[in-house]
Parts: C-alpha cells; sequence; structure tokens
C-alpha cells in the first residue's frame, strides 16, 4: 500500500519518515519531489568490469548547469537525506524529466528498509540534456511493510553523495 502525501506528512512529523531537508512544497498527493546534489561520479573507463573495482572522478554541477551526453552513464545523488525504518521508499524520475528523455534511475528504484542517506541517481540521457544543482528531478513515494522489518545494513548504509557501484566486493568473498 502506498502512502499519500498527508500520511507521508504525519509520518515525518513522527519521524518514521527521514526526508532532510524537507520542504511541504514538495509534498505531492502520494509523493515527495527530491532534489538533485551538486555533485556527479563519472566512470574513468568506458567499458566497466563487474568483478573489478571501477574507478570514477568526481565533478561539480556549476550554477549555470551541465549538459548530459548519451552513452554516459553519470552517478549524481539526491540533495536531500532519504530513508525510514518503517516504510519502503522508492524512487522514480519526474514525468517532465522523462518527458525530456532523461532517466534518474536505470535498475536500482527501491531502497531498502532502514536505509537512510542521500540516494545514488543513475543519470542516463536519450539525447543531451541540461541539468542543474537543486531541481527537483525526481520524486519519492513509500509503500508500507507486511511480515518482520529486517533493517537495511549493508555497504551503501549513509551514503554522501553519489557512489561508484562496489559490486566488485561480492567477487572477493
Amino acid at each position: 500500500m502506498i502512502l499519500t502525501g498527508s500520511e507521508i506528512l504525519k509520518n515525518y512529523e513522527e519521524k518514521r519518515i527521514i526526508i532532510d531537508p524537507f520542504n511541504r512544497d514538495q509534498l505531492n498527493p502520494n509523493s515527495y519531489n527530491f532534489t538533485l546534489g551538486e555533485k556527479l561520479l563519472v566512470y574513468n573507463d568506458y567499458v566497466l568490469d563487474v568483478k573489478k573495482e571501477n574507478f570514477a572522478r568526481e565533478m561539480e554541477i556549476p550554477e549555470e548547469g551541465l549538459t548530459l551526453a548519451p552513452g554516459t552513464v553519470y552517478l549524481g545523488h539526491t540533495k536531500e537525506v532519504i530513508g525510514s525504518d518503517y516504510f519502503v521508499p522508492v524512487i522514480r524520475g519526474r514525468s517532465s524529466i522523462g518527458r525530456l528523455g532523461l532517466f534518474i534511475n536505470i535498475t536500482a528504484d527501491l531502497i531498502d528498509v532502514g536505509a537512510i542517506g542521500q540516494v545514488t541517481l543513475q543519470l542516463n540521457a536519450v539525447q543531451p540534456v541540461t541539468i542543474y544543482p537543486g531541481m527537483q528531478i525526481g520524486q519519492v513515494t513509500f509503500w508500507a511493510v507486511s511480515g518482520d522489518i529486517k533493517k537495511y545494513d549493508g555497504r551503501y548504509q549513509a551514503s554522501r553523495g553519489p557512489v561508484a557501484s562496489k559490486m566488485y566486493e561480492d567477487f572477493r568473498k
């Protein structure tokens, strides 16, 4: 069951949902609009290998904007710290962003219960599109959980800024 905007607000006020900073004007009928942080990561190599650490360079998104090129994965982040120990947050691009051909998450839209941090966004442009820090780029919904809750305690917990893939760690076990 998805929470309505009024339930998101109520649970935010009761500290069962974390959105920091929170702006009531970004609350929708059943979601909350989040904003784009100021940093991006871009992988150094074009060919990526899941068994190896893929190094990336960090860049700032200037106030005058940055044009994203097709064929490149840009890792961005939410300005807001988002999460909940009680609900499952799910992120999506705003329809206005999708209509410009910009994907904000390639496959990773679900945030586990108990995961709290700035969310890494996987930005992928179908055609060149200019983005700006602080723009409302996506929305988060919150879903009720059925069953026993086991809180997330994984490698991306408490992330700040964009975080590159750590999948290579799975192959070191």
